[in-house]
C-alpha cells in the first residue's frame, strides 16, 4: 500500500469537543457576570460607604445641603407659609492663609461687608486646617448680593476661600391671621399644632450632603449629593374669609369682651374648612413671644408691653411654656364643653330620622319634668303650653325636648349620639384631637343612659363636644345627612408641582335621609326668623340656626359659654358659621345672645363677599317687634332643688362641687 505521506490531516470539531467548549464559554460569562454584579454592588449599593473611607482617609469636611419645607397655601393660590432662602457665610481658614494678599484682602472685605472685626476673623483664622468654619448666619440675599458683586469685580479678586452656604427660614407673610390652623415650625424643621404639625412629615424633604477634601494633589475636590425639597399643600383656607373673621372678633372683644372667642367657619357640602379663629392669637414667625400671654396676668393690666418683657424674663421657663401652650392650644379642636341647645338639634333629627315623631305632634310644657328624684326645668318656669315640634326648637323648650327623647329612649338616642360624630375623633388633619377612647366618656351611652342623664342630653346639658364634632355634625344635618371628614388641606404636590394626594368629599357614613335634612332646615330657619336666633339676622338674607347657652362647671359658678351655629342660604346651604363666646364679660352674661350677635357681625360681611344671592324678606327690624321674652335667653337652674353629684359626662364630683352657699343656683341652661 502506498501512504500519502505529507498530506496534511483534516481537523475535525468533534461533538464532545464542541460541547467542552460551550461549557467553558458558559463559567467565563457566568464568572464576568459575577464581576460585573459585584462591580454594580460597590458603586450602586455601597459606593457611598466606600466613598466615606476614601474621604476618611483624606483631610476633608462634610457640609449639609438643607433641603426646603413645602410651601401652604390657601385655596386661592395665596401662600400662608414658605422657607425663604436665607445664607450663612462660610470661611475656609485653610484656603485663605496660603497667600498673605489673600488673607489681608478676605479680612477688609469681610469686615466691610459683614462687620467681621479683626480680632474676630483672627480668632476664626485659628484652626488653620479648617475648611470649615460659619461666621454669620441667615443672611438676607440683599446682605449678601453686594459682596457677591465685590467679589466678581477686580477689586475684589483677591478675596479667597469664602463661599454662601444656602438655607431656609420658615415665615409667615400673614402673621397671626390662622395661626391656629397653620402651627409653627422650631428648629430642625419640626411642625408644631395645626397644619404644620399634622402633615410634618409630607412637607419635610431630605437634605442632601457636600463633601470636600484634598486629594493625592492636594487639589480641593467635591462631591455633592443633592436634596430632596418637602412637598407643598394646597388648602381649603381662605385667606380673606379668614380676615373678616378675625376683624369682626377683634370688634366684638372691643365692645364686650369676653375670656375667649373661637369660630369656624365650613363648606357644608363636603366639610372644608375655611376658616378657624381662636382670639389670644400669636405670630408664628415668632411663637415664643410671650406678648401674646399678657392677658393670663392680672397684674400686667396696664403694663407697657417692654414693661411686660422685663416681667417675663424673671419667670421659669415652665412658666413661659404654660402660659404659651394656652396661647397655642386650639379650642376649637382641643377643648370640649357643653353645648347646650345647639345639640338640641340633633335630638330632634334622630326622632324625625326613626320614626319616633313626624313632626305633627304637639307637647304640652308646664315649665319642668320631674324625673326620678329630680325636678328638671324648663328655661320658660312658667312653661310655654301646647307647642308643636317646631316651636319646641324655636323656643328652645326644654320640656318638650325631654319629652321626645323618652320616646326616642336610651338606644336610639344613642344610635344617633354615635352617627353624628359625638363622643368619637372627627379624624380632622389638624392637631390636637384627643383618642376615641377619651371623648367615649364624655357623652353618656345606652348603657349610662339613665331616665335622668337622657333627659339632661337632650337639650345639651352633661354631653360634651368639642366645637369640631358639632360643627361636622351640623354640617350633615343641613347637607342632605352626608357626614364628610372635616379637612384642611386638599391636595399635596411634589417639589415639580405634580399632584401626589388629592382629598375631596371624604365620606364617612349617613345620619339622616334628605327628607329629614330639609325638615331640619325648614325648622332651623324659622328658628332665626321667629324664634331664639333673631340677633343673628342679616337683612335680606335667608339663614336658619341654633343657639345655645351652657353652664359652665362648677355649677353655680355664674360662668356661661354662649353659642350660635348658623347657615345660610337655607335651601342650599354654602357656609356654615359656628361662634362661640366663653365667659363674655357682661352683667348678664346668659342674657346677651353674644353667639347670635357674634354670627351677625360676620354674616353680614362674608356672605356678600361669597357672593351668597339675598333670598329673604327677614330683616333686623322684625327681631325688635317680637315678643322680648321669646327671643332672649335667660339662664335657668337645671335642676329645682338638689342636682346629682356628678351632672355631666366624663367629670368629676370635685369639678362638679357647688360654690357654698349658692346651691339654689347650681346650674343652668339654655334660656332661649
Amino acid at each position: 500500500m502506498k501512504r500519502n505521506i505529507g498530506k496534511k490531516r483534516k481537523k475535525v470539531f468533534t461533538r464532545r469537543m464542541r460541547a467542552h467548549l460551550l461549557f467553558l464559554l458558559l463559567i467565563l460569562s457566568a464568572a464576568f457576570l459575577v464581576v460585573l454584579g459585584k462591580i454594580i454592588y460597590l458603586n450602586v449599593v455601597k459606593g457611598d460607604k466606600y466613598s466615606q473611607r476614601v474621604l476618611s482617609q483624606n483631610n476633608y469636611v462634610s457640609v449639609t445641603v438643607p433641603y426646603k419645607r413645602g410651601d401652604i397655601y390657601d385655596r386661592n393660590g395665596s401662600i400662608l407659609a414658605t422657607s425663604k432662602k436665607v445664607y450663612n457665610l462660610v470661611i475656609e481658614p485653610k484656603n485663605i492663609l496660603e497667600n498673605e494678599k489673600s488673607t489681608i484682602a478676605t479680612s477688609k472685605a469681610l469686615k466691610k461687608f459683614f462687620g467681621v472685626s479683626e480680632e474676630e476673623m483672627s480668632k476664626y483664622l485659628q484652626d488653620k486646617d479648617s475648611l470649615y468654619t460659619v461666621v454669620r448666619k441667615k443672611l438676607s440675599y440683599e446682605e449678601v448680593k453686594a459682596f457677591q458683586d465685590y467679589v466678581k469685580s477686580p477689586a475684589g479678586n483677591r478675596v479667597t476661600g469664602v463661599f454662601m452656604e444656602d438655607g431656609y427660614e420658615r415665615t409667615y407673610p400673614n402673621k397671626e391671621v390662622g395661626c391656629h390652623l397653620l402651627g409653627y415650625v422650631v428648629s430642625g424643621n419640626v411642625g408644631q399644632g395645626g397644619i404644620e404639625g399634622c402633615y410634618d412629615e409630607q412637607l419635610n424633604g431630605q437634605n442632601g450632603r457636600t463633601y470636600a477634601y484634598l486629594g493625592e494633589d492636594y487639589n480641593l475636590q467635591k462631591k455633592l449629593e443633592p436634596a430632596r425639597d418637602g412637598c407643598s399643600l394646597v388648602t381649603t383656607i381662605d385667606t380673606e374669609t379668614q380676615r373678616i373673621v378675625q376683624r369682626k372678633c377683634d370688634e366684638f372683644m372691643a365692645e364686650m369682651g369676653a375670656k375667649n372667642i373661637s369660630v369656624l367657619v365650613m363648606d357644608p357640602m363636603n366639610c372644608d374648612i375655611l376658616a378657624l379663629y381662636n382670639s389670644h392669637q400669636y405670630d408664628p414667625n415668632d411663637p415664643y413671644s410671650m406678648l401674646p400671654t399678657k392677658y393670663q396676668f392680672k397684674d400686667a393690666e396696664g403694663l407697657s408691653d417692654e414693661a411686660f418683657k422685663e416681667k417675663a424674663k424673671k419667670m421659669s421657663d415652665e412658666e413661659k411654656l404654660a402660659s404659651l401652650y394656652e396661647v397655642w392650644r386650639n379650642f376649637v379642636v382641643s377643648d370640649s364643653f357643653e353645648p347646650g341647645s345647639t345639640f338640641k338639634t340633633f335630638t330632634i333629627s334622630g326622632a324625625l330620622e326613626d320614626g319616633v315623631i313626624s313632626g305633627e305632634e304637639t307637647f304640652y310644657c308646664d315649665g319642668g319634668q320631674h324625673i326620678a328624684d329630680y325636678d328638671i326645668a324648663c328655661h320658660n318656669t312658667s312653661g310655654h303650653g301646647l307647642i308643636t315640634v317646631p316651636q319646641a326648637l324655636e323656643l328652645s323648650c326644654n320640656d318638650a325636648l325631654m319629652q321626645i327623647a323618652a320616646l326616642e329612649g336610651s338606644t336610639i338616642f344613642d344610635k344617633y349620639q354615635t352617627l353624628f360624630g359625638f363622643g368619637q375623633k372627627t379624624n380632622v388633619d389638624l392637631t390636637g384631637e384627643s383618642s376615641d377612647e377619651d371623648y367615649y366618656t364624655m357623652i353618656y351611652h345606652e348603657d349610662t343612659l339613665n331616665p335622668v342623664e337622657l333627659a339632661t342630653s337632650s337639650f345639651g346639658q352633661g354631653v360634651t363636644v368639642t366645637m369640631m364634632q358639632l360643627g361636622t355634625a351640623f354640617c350633615s344635618a343641613i347637607n342632605g345627612g352626608y357626614y364628610y371628614q372635616p379637612h384642611v388641606v386638599k391636595q399635596i404636590l411634589d417639589e415639580d408641582g405634580n399632584l401626589v394626594e388629592n382629598y375631596d368629599k371624604i365620606l364617612v357614613r349617613r345620619t339622616i335621609s334628605q327628607d329629614t335634612s330639609d325638615k331640619i332646615k325648614g325648622i332651623l330657619k324659622e328658628t332665626v326668623e321667629y324664634g331664639t336666633g333673631k340677633k343673628a339676622i342679616v337683612e335680606g338674607y335667608e339663614i336658619g340656626g341654633k343657639t345655645g347657652t351652657a353652664e359652665k362647671l362648677p355649677r353655680g359658678n355664674g360662668k356661661y359659654i354662649l353659642s350660635f351655629i348658623g347657615f345660610s342660604p337655607v335651601e342650599s346651604p354654602q357656609v356654615v358659621i359656628y361662634c362661640v363666646v366663653d365667659e363674655p364679660k357682661s352683667d348678664d352674661p346668659a342674657n346677651t345672645g353674644a353667639g347670635s350677635i357674634l354670627f351677625h357681625k360676620i354674616a353680614s360681611e362674608l356672605l356678600p363677599y361669597m357672593n351668597i344671592y339675598k333670598t329673604g324678606d327677614a330683616s333686623p327690624t322684625d327681631a325688635s317687634a317680637t315678643d322680648a321674652s321669646q327671643s332672649e335667653e335667660v339662664a335657668t337652674p337645671v335642676f329645682e332643688g338638689d342636682a346629682p353629684e356628678i351632672s355631666a359626662a366624663g367629670s368629676t364630683p370635685e369639678e362638679n362641687a357647688q360654690p357654698e352657699g349658692e346651691q339654689e343656683t347650681a346650674s343652668t341652661t339654655d334660656a332661649e
